[in-house]
């Protein structure tokens, strides 16, 4: 990175650095995947961020994928500042809680009650206890290359962050903990069914991303979630749809509503905050009534149904409810883009796969399929380390990490595909010049 380019952010680092674990509050913000002093931002509108030096990037990560209608969309900045006149927290039931209990449940199949959290990572963990609650039993299993947060049952061969740093698990996960965790491969469901059949009886919930977005992008194969189904309900095992990513963004139902298939709980983030922090898990009657004060199982939290979070999740939800031509023209942008992305990269000779659902996008430099955690991590990392910055200098935002999704917004313009596309071309050109001397 050129220091006068980004001197601000060299800035801050530095000085975050004396104060703050590795100079950030999340580990993959500290660009050592990719090299690099990370991007301190300023503002942003629509699909367009500007750094604390005046740069502009086109943005492909979005709150890491909440920003469906792109950043300060108007109807979701003027509903937080009215909500907040009246009052940042209560600590108390609202009406907002239950028109945006009603809307989620009304978008979403099969759910019949939500309970709501304050991030992704805390609904995961909730579900799972509700699951255990519900069934009597303790163990789970997770997949390999999954990221549900960082609770440490998620932590054992996790994706994300853990992947990217190369710890997939964590030092302070207990033995116990990772015993009452099973790990398999996703996309393989002989040896899901190997697992049930080693613990008959005591798995308590099957937890999942219907679409992996936390090692690239990787769709289930024809027929793996079907058979994760059939497979839970002759078992009586809880399954678990982690829509942190995949909900209200692949489709107003999520991945649900795309692949046809039933989970028995769901578990959702930020985007349900329109990018504040928030989550929520959902699920069928009998399961949520075990949850406190209808049942046993105890969660709770102050900042739950924050005022603030609920007003903006209702407006973009809403707004996603009423106006489902946004997917269809979200579609067409995701697949312009990628249609694009494609002929630069088979211009270029180099090998890559490509992998999309939606609006999710996943670039990997290596021969494909990538259909699991093994064959995500054959991507070549330093491949990539060297794309992102010559998009990065080009103007393009992407996930600093090798194993992480793009995520589109609405809010992208022809110009700014048409814009990326070409940084694509000019970068990789410039990749194989550098290869070449």
């Amino acid at each position: 990175m050129s220091s006068n380019r980004y001197s601000g952010s060299a800035h801050l680092y530095d000085r975050a650095r004396k104060f703050i674990p590795g100079g950030v509050n999340s580990p993959v913000r500290a660009f050592k995947a990719v090299g690099g002093t990370p991007v301190f931002f300023m503002s942003a509108t629509g699909s367009i961020l500007k750094d604390v030096d005046g740069n502009q990037y086109i943005d492909y990560v979005g709150s890491w994928g909440p920003m469906l209608l792109g950043h300060a969309w108007a109807p979701v900045v003027d509903a937080v500042s009215k909500a907040a006149l009246k009052s940042t927290s209560f600590g108390a039931p609202t009406p907002i809680e239950i028109e945006l209990a009603e809307l989620i449940l009304q978008m979403v199949p099969g759910m019949d009650r939500i309970r709501m959290v304050n991030s992704g990572t805390e609904a995961c963990m909730s579900a799972v206890r509700v699951a255990r609650g519900y069934t009597g039993r303790n163990k789970i299993i997770k997949f390999e290359g999954c990221y549900h947060g960082h609770g440490d049952s998620f932590l054992i061969k996790a994706g994300s962050g853990a992947l990217t740093f190369g710890t997939p698990s964590s030092p302070g996960v207990t033995p116990g903990t990772a015993q009452d965790t099973l790990t398999a491969s996703f996309n393989d469901l002989p040896e899901v069914e190997k697992l049930c059949a080693e613990n008959k009886g005591e798995i308590a919930a099957i937890i999942l991303e219907p679409v992996a977005g936390n090692m690239g992008c990787i769709p289930p194969a024809d027929g793996f979630l079907q058979g994760l189904r059939d497979l839970c309900t002759r078992e009586g095992i809880v399954l678990i749809f982690d829509e942190v990513m995949t909900g209200f963004r692949v489709a107003p139902g999520g991945a649900q509503q795309v692949y046809g298939v039933q989970a028995d709980m769901v578990t959702y983030g930020k985007i349900i905050g329109a990018g504040l922090p928030v989550g929520a898990y959902a699920g069928r009657e009998e399961i949520m009534r075990v949850v406190s004060p209808d049942g046993p199982v105890y969660q709770a939290g102050t900042l739950s149904g924050n005022p603030l979070a609920m007003h903006a999740g209702y407006t973009l939800l809403n707004e996603l409810h009423t106006n489902r031509a946004i997917y269809d023209e979200l579609e067409q942008k995701s697949a312009y883009l990628a249609a694009g992305l494609s002929r630069v990269f088979d211009k270029a000779g180099i090998a890559y796969t490509m992998n999309r659902v939606g609006s999710m996008l996943g670039i990997f430099f290596c021969e494909g399929p990538v259909t699991d955690f093994n064959s995500a991590t054959r991507t070549d990392a330093e491949r990539f380390r060297v794309f992102f910055h010559g998009m990065l200098k080009r103007g393009v935002y992407l996930p600093p990490s090798a194993y992480e999704a793009l995520f589109l917004s609405h809010s992208l313009t022809s110009e700014h595909l048409d814009q990326t596309i070409q940084a694509a071309d000019e970068t990789l050109a410039d990749i194989l010049a550098g290869e070449e001397s």
